[in-house]
C-alpha cells in the first residue's frame, strides 16, 4: 500500500506574518480533521525555511526545500546545497520543476545531479516531470515524461528512484486554473509506473507518483480515486488552509 501524500508548494509567496497564520490554521485544522493515512508536507521559500522546520517541530507536517543546487560545496555565490537544506532539518525537496526548467534553464541532467546531491544527504527529492501544451497536442507527453524520469534513473539507478517520489505536473496546468482530468492524470501516471515495474517491479510498484497542477478542493477527491495517484503537489490552493486541509482529507479517505 503507497500511503497518500500532499505537499504544498508555497512558491516565492509569503511573509513572516502570513506564514505564521497559514500553519497555525493548518496545524489547528489537522488536529481536527485527524489525516491518520495520508503525509503532510511544506515547501517554503529557502529564506523562511528554518523559521518553519522550528515552527513545525514535534507535527505531522514535514518540511521540504522548494529547490537545491546541483553541487555540493564551492564558491556559488547566492546557491544553497542540498547539505544545507538538510542540516536545517529538511527532510525533502523539490527537483525539476517546470518553472526551474523553463524559467532557470534547468535541463535532464542538471535535474538528475541535483536529485543525487539529495539522496546524497538523506534527503528525499521529488522529481518533476511534465509536457507543455505544445508537447501534449503534438501527442508527446509519454515520450518527455518518459525522458526526464529516464534521466534521473541513468544518474541513481532503481535503488535511488526507490528513495524518492515522482510528481507529474502538467506545464500547462500550472498556475493556469486548468487541471487535468483524472483520467489523463491516470495515462500518465500509468505510463510512469509501467516504465519503472519495467526496470525493477518492486520498487516500481512501490514508487509514489504524485499528481500537480491546479490541484484544489473540488477536483482532489476524483484525481485521489485513480489507481496510479498516490498523492498530490498543490500550489496556489497550498497557501489557504482550508483548501489545503481539504486535499488532505480526500487523500486520507482515500486509503
Amino acid at each position: 500500500m503507497r500511503k497518500p501524500l500532499v505537499a504544498g508548494n508555497w512558491k516565492m509567496n509569503g511573509d513572516r506574518a502570513s506564514i505564521t497564520s497559514l500553519l497555525d490554521e493548518m496545524l489547528e485544522a489537522l488536529e481536527t480533521a485527524k489525516c491518520d493515512h495520508c503525509e503532510v508536507l511544506v515547501f517554503p521559500t529557502h529564506v523562511y525555511l528554518s523559521e518553519v522546520v522550528t515552527r513545525l517541530a514535534g507535527t505531522v507536517v514535514a518540511t521540504g526545500a522548494q529547490d537545491v543546487d546541483s553541487r555540493a560545496v564551492g564558491a556559488y555565490t547566492g546557491a544553497v546545497s542540498a547539505g544545507m537544506v538538510r542540516d536545517i532539518g529538511c527532510t525533502h525537496a523539490l527537483v525539476g520543476h517546470s518553472e526551474r526548467r523553463t524559467l532557470f534553464g534547468e535541463d535532464d541532467d542538471t535535474v538528475a545531479e541535483k536529485y543525487a546531491q539529495c539522496l546524497d544527504v538523506g534527503l528525499m527529492p521529488i522529481l518533476c516531470v511534465g509536457e507543455t501544451l505544445a508537447e501534449r497536442e503534438a501527442d508527446h507527453t509519454l515520450d518527455v515524461v518518459t525522458r526526464q524520469l529516464r534521466a534521473v534513473v541513468e544518474r541513481v539507478g532503481m535503488d535511488g528512484i526507490g528513495g524518492g517520489m515522482v510528481a507529474y505536473e502538467p506545464v500547462w496546468a500550472i498556475g493556469t486554473g486548468l487541471s487535468a482530468t483524472p483520467e489523463q492524470a491516470e495515462e500518465v501516471h500509468s505510463a510512469l509506473r509501467d516504465s519503472l515495474v519495467s526496470l525493477d517491479p518492486a520498487i516500481g510498484e512501490a514508487t509514489r507518483l504524485l499528481y500537480g497542477g491546479s490541484v484544489n478542493g473540488d477536483n482532489a477527491q476524483a484525481l485521489f480515486a485513480m489507481e496510479n495517484v498516490d498523492g498530490a503537489l498543490v500550489g496556489g490552493a497550498s497557501l489557504k488552509s482550508k483548501s489545503f486541509i481539504d486535499i488532505c482529507r480526500f487523500a486520507d479517505a482515500s486509503v
